[in-house]
């Protein structure tokens, strides 16, 4: 139960948002050797956070297709669907 509520807890958006921040921090370069260590090792737990959530919610969305009866989910290939111009 304590994963579900950890789960129930977690907010995308805000740790993504939290995750941008970090970076663009970063990237002015103002800060010293050590404070960017701890950021980037925060930005590397948010980043890995958020790639659960991203695997979860990509799980539950092949499951709920797959019990619709239809078609499995094919992977997604960005150079695919492409609109040339």
């Amino acid at each position: 139960m304590a994963t579900k509520k950890a789960e129930q807890s977690f907010d995308f958006e805000k740790n993504l948002q939290q995750l941008n921040e970090l970076v663009d921090t970063m990237e002015k370069g103002d800060l010293s050797l050590e404070e960017s260590l701890k950021q980037f090792e925060s930005g590397m737990q948010l980043s890995k956070q958020c790639q659960e959530a991203l695997s979860q919610a990509e799980q539950k969305v092949k499951i709920l297709v797959d019990k619709a009866g239809k078609p499995q989910l094919d992977d997604f290939s960005a150079g695919e669907n492409e609109i040339a111009d």
